[in-house]
């Protein structure tokens, strides 16, 4: 049993993962059918339920109830991922290469052409936020 967990401790993050997502179905569920129960109240009394009550039954997951920006949530979502400080990245991505390329070059654990791939990689993501850097127009408002 002991050896069956070494071998597959890894399985943990996706099967928790996939418990995660079930219970955000099963409480997305809940309160689709709250709404609804409400509607059913509101058309029992005869009274036309508010249009924010219909609404919330067109979102996907009840996500969004903060609407604070006008922008489409495609466009905030990818504002805010290249958001991030390119000289950050820039540094983070040469330091990184710098030290698999170290790792390569001396040989540790016996897998220096795995480091060689790695410190390739980090230098390419470091290459690419350099002239992400030196290419943009100023800070973004």
């Amino acid at each position: 049993m002991e050896d069956l967990f070494r071998s597959y401790w890894w399985l943990i993050f996706p099967l928790s993962w996939f418990v995660f997502g079930g219970f955000q179905s099963w409480l997305s569920y809940k309160a689709n059918r709250d709404t609804l129960d409400l509607i059913k109240s509101y058309a029992a009394s005869g009274r036309e339920p508010p249009p924010e009550l219909v609404a919330r039954l067109n979102k996907r997951w009840n996500e969004d109830d903060y609407d604070y920006d006008d922008r489409p949530r495609r466009r905030r979502y990818r504002g805010y991922r290249y958001s991030g400080d390119p000289v950050y990245r820039v540094v983070l991505f040469g330091a990184l290469c710098a030290g698999f390329s170290y790792a390569a070059f001396t040989d540790i654990y016996g897998s220096g052409d795995a480091f060689t791939i790695v410190a390739f990689v980090m230098g390419a993501l470091s290459l690419a936020s350099l002239v992400s850097l030196v290419l943009s127009r100023g800070p973004k408002v």
